[in-house]
């Protein structure tokens, strides 16, 4: 509403990304379709944002479940096919052994059982369809071009997880089997004192004694029931068993154990490490369980008091063979470059740079999506659905219970999947597929010979500003950008990326604190509150309850007290009509209004709407202690509260008889009718002091926290750090609190 009346063209569409394993449960329990649901749910939600009177462009709307939608998604799907970007493997899925089904890693509890059954989530290969999003990894990793927060940034850069470092080749003792490692640490090559293979690694068959053999495939057998995240903890308990096997240590010809442990990832590296208890946590709490060597090799870890470092700073000790690689005394970093050096001259080891990113896992075994567009023909080969014969649509079913062999619902419904050519796939795509692409079906949605024209593509991307939470970070944001830039590749869009400013909102929860859930109890039913207080009420307190980008406990108070705001708003114009006049404004009014102006039109443009709230109080306050009230100036006033109360501002502008806010422009300020005292503050970063900043008087700290952001000198001090708070004493001192 804002930017309308700054003169912008805007477009701010609304869908609705349908699909997904909710609906599919819903319909299991009550024998509904997944898509009346669905549909019903759809209207629900329209009516109440219409309500609330947001502005969205319905005109343009998608809906990822309809068939003119979703054909546009499987003809996405064929681009990356065809592309050699998709294709099919064996993987580890949940699968509930009473149940007989594949869970989603949300459907598994924390105590590894499933949500359904309350059966032991076992895990089960089964064939699954993934996209090469790992050919993208150094891409995904350039944030140069984009303004995100540094948080989301943050958590992408962890997810996909680039490492540098160096791959070592471990010969096993009387075998004629070798063990690839990778490790960011190849200099502490002296200080690996045993090795750990992931349970699931291919060589624990081939190398476990007979001796060990059943206390190994006990464990693996357990290791089955946890999930990565547990598995990963830092704070679990360490277990493992020895394979009664040992590796050649390359660089000093050491005899070292080879064990199996769970915290070893079989889906990171190579599933096998170098274990140096001397200076790796994990390391050194598993060598102490089980009684293995542990090794000081860089300087500056007191092993004595368990107080470990990979220590950055230390100089090499302990380190040198009579093969020409001695480390001692060197730094860290020289001492890495000497070691892979030393490697890749005698072939064992080279450098290397692996990811914690792994390829997208993009099958369910699910009706309520997607429908992959191939066919496994008859004569063995994968055959892609034509683009003409898309879309390839989700046949009427009265079940939707799992097949119990691991497969879709549709593995069931035999006329759907048996075609002349072969059996249709009968997996569907995951909940991603649909909201990985909709901001560019928004740009054009009833082409029904594109998915988007390039005119319209041309014209409307990148996305200007995408608001959303951060629990889309590595999910949806990250595939988004990974199908953008594929589609960048392809020529089929104008920019390399989606979205140029992100922000991150809050979560608004219940009045308990806590999120806000029917079983909890705490759910606020908008419905209720606009039938109660009205819709002006409910936007003016949501925007008021505090900054955007925190998250805040609702308040029936709080409602409450906006609610009286807009009845002293409307009494200031209704009560006495006769003191509304012309001409009749004093300057400490004009100067009042001006100051509000610039004030709403800066919070705004930052979004800090919470604090727009309070300056429209500030001058509602005023308006009601004067005598006579300036016609033109309650008029510019409405204006500025329209994108906050557009149903108030209205219905008031029109008492006053001036045509409607909507077809008006944003007022001006004139900032020589605002000028006030100026001060200086002192600046500091971490409590040291780096310089002074001129604030007006009554400058909140949003502004002074905007302008020293924005301050040639102080910027600087910003840059790639992390802001943690910021301490603001009235008049004299900002700290920022950084990392």
């Amino acid at each position: 509403r804002y930017l309308k009346l700054k003169g912008f063209n805007v477009f701010q569409p609304q869908g609705f990304d349908a699909f997904g394993l909710p609906a599919e449960n819903y319909a299991i329990k009550h024998g509904i379709p997944p898509e009346k649901s669905t549909m019903s749910n759809i209207e629900t939600m329209k009516s109440q944002l219409n309500a609330i009177g947001a502005m969205y462009h319905w005109d343009a709307e998608v809906v990822t479940c309809q068939p003119d939608y979703y054909k546009w998604t499987q003809w996405l799907f064929l681009k990356l096919y065809k592309n050699n970007l998709a294709y099919q493997k064996e993987a580890m899925v949940n699968w509930d052994p009473v149940d007989q089904t594949v869970l989603a890693n949300e459907q598994v509890k924390s105590d590894g059982t499933s949500d359904r059954s309350g059966a032991i989530v076992v895990q089960k290969p089964l064939k699954q369809w993934f996209f090469k999003i790992t050919d993208y990894s150094d891409e995904l990793l350039n944030f140069d071009k984009i303004n995100w927060p540094e948080k989301t940034i943050r958590m992408q850069k962890n997810w996909i997880g680039r490492s540098s470092g160096a791959l070592i080749t471990f010969n096993i003792d009387s075998s004629n089997h070798t063990v690839d490692v990778f490790t960011t640490r190849p200099d502490t090559l002296f200080g690996a004192t045993y090795m750990v293979l992931a349970p699931e690694h291919p060589l624990v068959e081939k190398l476990v004694s007979a001796e060990q053999k059943e206390v190994v495939n006990t464990y693996c057998e357990k290791s089955k029931l946890k999930s990565d995240l547990d598995r990963g903890d830092l704070n679990k308990e360490k277990t493992g068993v020895s394979l009664g096997a040992v590796a050649i240590n390359p660089v000093n010809g050491e005899e070292i154990p080879i064990w199996i442990a769970d915290y070893v990832l079989m889906s990171y590296g190579t599933g096998a490490i170098m274990a140096v208890p001397g200076h790796d946590q994990r390391d050194y709490e598993f060598a102490k369980e089980f009684n293995l060597p542990i090794r000081e090799v860089v300087s500056g870890g007191d092993l004595s008091n368990e107080a470990f470092t990979d220590n950055q700073d230390g100089l090499l000790i302990n380190s040198s063979n009579e093969d020409g690689l001695s480390l001692n005394g060197m730094s860290v970093e020289k001492a890495i470059d000497e070691t892979i050096e030393w490697l890749e001259e005698r072939k064992k080891g080279e450098a290397s740079v692996q990811y914690k990113l792994r390829d997208w896992l993009f099958s369910r075994q699910r009706y309520w999506g997607e429908p992959i567009p191939i066919i496994h023909g008859k004569d063995g080969e994968i055959h892609a659905v034509p683009e003409t014969d898309l879309p390839l649509s989700l046949p009427n079913v009265e079940k939707y219970e799992p097949s119990g062999t691991g497969e879709s619902p549709l593995a069931n419904i035999d006329n759907w999947v048996n075609t002349p050519d072969g059996q249709r796939e009968t997996n569907t795509m995951p909940q991603w597929a649909g909201s990985c692409w909709y901001y560019l079906r928004y740009v054009d949605p009833f082409n029904d010979d594109n998915a988007w024209s390039q005119e319209a593509e041309k014209y409307w991307m990148p996305v200007d500003l995408y608001v959303g939470g951060t629990e889309h970070a590595v999910l949806h944001l990250l595939y988004a950008r990974f199908w953008h830039h594929v589609l960048h590749d392809l020529g089929l869009v104008s920019t390399r990326e989606p979205f140029q400013k992100l922000f991150n909102q809050g979560m608004i929860r219940g009045e308990d604190g806590q999120k806000m859930s029917k079983s909890r109890g705490n759910v606020v039913n908008p419905d209720d509150v606009v039938s109660e207080y009205g819709a002006d009420s409910f936007r003016l307190y949501e925007m008021f309850m505090g900054p955007l980008e925190k998250s805040k406990p609702w308040s029936t108070t709080g409602l409450q007290g906006c609610y009286r705001f807009t009845q002293k708003i409307w009494k200031v114009f209704t009560d006495d009509p006769a003191k509304i006049q012309d001409n009749c404004a004093t300057d400490e009014t004009i100067k009042l209004l001006h100051q509000s102006i610039k004030k709403v039109t800066n919070d705004l443009s930052n979004l800090r709407f919470n604090t727009s709230v309070s300056q429209l109080m500030i001058f509602v306050n005023h308006l009601l202690t004067l005598e006579t009230l300036d016609k033109h100036v309650l008029r510019q006033f409405l204006i500025i509260l329209n994108p906050f109360a557009p149903h108030l501002s209205e219905e008031l502008n029109e008492i006053l008889g001036f045509e409607v806010i909507t077809s008006t422009q944003w007022p001006e300020y004139d900032e020589s009718l605002i000028v006030e005292e100026k001060i200086e503050i002192a600046v500091q970063f971490n409590g040291k002091m780096r310089g002074n900043i001129s604030i007006l008087k009554d400058d909140d700290q949003i502004e002074i926290e905007t302008n020293v952001k924005s301050d040639g000198k102080l910027q600087k001090y910003l840059e790639n750090k992390e802001i943690i708070k910021v301490i603001y004493i009235q008049g004299r001192i900002v700290n920022f609190v950084i990392r």
